[in-house]
């Protein structure tokens, strides 16, 4: 259709342009109606039909309409090929030779031109010819004048030419368009895969945030809103180290299968990278209603999966954030419903957390921390303090926790927990583990050479081979005896690479420092990494000392304890703050004691004030 849009009006231009001619050549002969009225109404039929096509927009045609078209253009010019040809013939019979001629002349540069301009509908243009061409040449011959039967003899030959060349033309076309469809659809196909994730068949990233920058323009325009939310898999990495690669494409898969369920033309789901997932609402309702559908999506992911004769369960949270509220950018909303994420792994594990203004609070907080470490001097304002760890068999203290505290001039007292997670986003986190490392080094010179020291390092700590190269080279410089050093792991430093932590446990253990796995138990995974890895030591989670008065709690500690004892492990009690939770600790065997009751982190000086004393409870702050 477009390629007919630009060769039809011209066509009837060339029809009007020679209908006029040959009219003007005969006005002398033939009479007013035939030299003037034919060719008004020709004229005008013509460029009524040009200004037709012209107005067409072929790309906004439906195919049943394009073909009405085509039929229409096809009826039309055989219709008027028939009225021009007898036209032409009335004409024929005035004048002398000359305008005889230009009869036939008019005649042929018609078909000639309709041949040319209708490459693109050849029907119509082999019928012109057919019933055109074929008049002419049958009265040429049949004229008695051998000047017409030569003219009838050149056409027949130029009509046959000019006919194979406007076939071969219409195949070439056929061919391209062909070729041309062939490729879009190619071009359509790749796209899509673009767009997809190969896995789960669900859109992608890219295509999510493509999705995501539409609706904010399109939903922002018009003062509406809509909401976007992120869901993990709580405990899939676990699953895909226990069970292997294939396990975990196969809960990806089935995640995705059942994620595409809640799919319609109000809900885009996609899937983000890894074990993520995301969903953009675009008629989210009120805030209740938002978080109902999103938590029937985290009950429905937390369904256990069937897999090779197992039940896979591997849970899910998730995090929402409402535009324009949470944020009017792409980037903006997608951290805030990340957040809201981070928050509902940190708090309520399954469910679906709705970002708010606390949050927005909570990160103007942590971006101030991050701002503050960025622009103090660390090393004049962080400091140490030691907990103790009692040997309750000797009822000595053996090893002192080093943990840090920061007092900001700008923010104050900055809670530990709030500026180690700060540190971990905005990448100093090696150089504050350096930093207090050298510090709780020169410190452990003091002690006594019978008391150890113990350090906490980072998740991102463990994964940087450059990190602990420094952390062995800092051991080394400050001349302690390595094997006087513990430094503690959570199961989290060791979800992050657990190969890295494996090599970089290697390495520090090869140079006499002992290793400890804090916090066990209240991970998942604890027990598959204690017989797979090289450890020294395991602390007891607080909430299980806690809970030790119950049935089920004192199994618990005694279970882990006899797991020590097999391992050859020394266990270590967190949090024992009461003389019951001591003596019920010590009757399980437990010889390692640290918390209040032993005694409160402090600083330097009054650890070392208390060290001599031999009661534990004189070491209390």
């Amino acid at each position: 259709m477009s390629e007919l849009q630009k060769q039809i009006p011209t066509l009837y231009g060339v029809l009007s342009v020679n209908t006029c001619a040959i009219a003007a050549t005969h006005s002398g002969y033939a009479p007013g109606i035939v030299t003037m009225g034919f060719p008004a109404f020709a004229v005008s039929i013509s460029l009524l039909r040009a200004v037709h096509w012209l107005r067409l927009r072929p790309e906004t045609m439906t195919e049943a309409e394009a073909i009405r078209q085509l039929l229409l253009t096809t009826v039309m010019t055989g219709v008027l090929s028939l009225v021009s040809l007898a036209w032409a013939m009335v004409l024929h019979g005035y004048g002398g030779p000359y305008e005889q001629a230009h009869v036939v002349i008019f005649i042929a540069v018609t078909v000639i031109a309709s041949i040319n301009c209708l490459t693109h509908l050849p029907v119509a243009a082999f019928l012109v010819t057919g019933i055109v061409m074929s008049t002419l040449i049958l009265i040429c011959l049949t004229s008695g004048n051998a000047v017409f039967v030569a003219i009838a003899v050149n056409i027949t030959f130029v009509t046959m030419a000019m006919v194979r060349v406007l076939s071969n033309n219409y195949r070439a076309f056929v061919a391209l368009v062909a070729s041309e469809a062939t490729a879009t659809r190619l071009s359509e196909d790749n796209a899509k895969l673009a767009l997809t994730d190969s896995l789960t068949g669900l859109p992608n990233r890219r295509h999510f945030f493509q999705d995501l920058e539409d609706l904010t323009v399109t939903v922002g325009g018009r003062g509406g809103i809509f909401a976007l939310a992120i869901f993990d898999l709580d405990q899939f990495k676990p699953i895909n180290d226990t069970y292997g690669h294939t396990a975990g494409d196969h809960v990806l898969a089935e995640a995705g299968r059942r994620l595409a369920a809640f799919a319609d033309d109000k809900v885009m789901v996609a899937r983000l990278g890894g074990d993520e997932f995301g969903v953009l609402l675009h008629d989210p309702g009120d805030p209740e209603e938002a978080i109902r559908f999103c938590n029937a999506i985290c009950e429905t992911l937390q369904q256990p999966i069937a897999w090779g004769g197992l039940w896979l369960t591997g849970g899910c949270s998730g995090g929402l954030a409402k535009f324009p509220r949470a944020g009017r950018e792409p980037a903006t909303l997608f951290d805030r419903a990340d957040y809201a994420l981070y928050h509902s792994k940190l708090y309520c594990r399954g469910e679906t957390t709705l970002f708010s203004q606390e949050h927005e609070d909570a990160i103007r907080v942590e971006r101030a921390v991050e701002t503050a470490l960025r622009s103090v001097d660390l090393d004049a304002e962080m400091r140490i303090h030691y907990q103790p760890i009692l040997d309750t068999e000797t009822g000595r203290i053996t090893l002192v926790e080093a943990l840090a505290r920061w007092m900001s001039p700008t923010l104050g007292q900055v809670p530990p927990d709030r500026f180690i997670a700060a540190a971990e986003r905005c990448g100093m986190i090696h150089h504050v583990t350096l930093l207090l490392l050298r510090k709780a080094l020169a410190d452990c010179a003091l002690l006594p050479p019978d008391v150890g020291l113990s350090f906490n390092l980072s998740a991102h700590d463990l994964a940087s081979p450059e990190t602990v190269a420094a952390i062995v080279g800092a051991v080394r410089k400050s001349g302690i005896d390595p094997r006087r050093m513990t430094l503690e792991l959570t199961e989290t430093a060791l979800l992050r690479d657990f190969d890295q932590a494996k090599e970089a446990i290697v390495a520090l253990r090869a140079l006499g420092i002992k290793i400890a796995l804090d916090d066990f138990g209240t991970g998942y995974s604890s027990l598959g990494y204690v017989h797979r890895l090289p450890l020294d030591k395991i602390k007891i989670d607080r909430s299980f000392i806690a809970a030790m008065d119950s049935d089920v709690g004192g199994s618990v500690i005694a279970t882990i304890l006899n797991l020590c004892e097999n391992l050859g492990l020394d266990g270590i009690a967190e949090g024992v703050e009461t003389e019951g939770q001591m003596a019920a600790i010590r009757r399980h065997g437990c010889r390692l004691v640290q918390g209040y009751l032993v005694g409160k982190p402090m600083p330097l000086a009054e650890l070392l004030a208390g060290l001599p004393r031999a009661e534990p409870h004189l070491l209390r702050a």
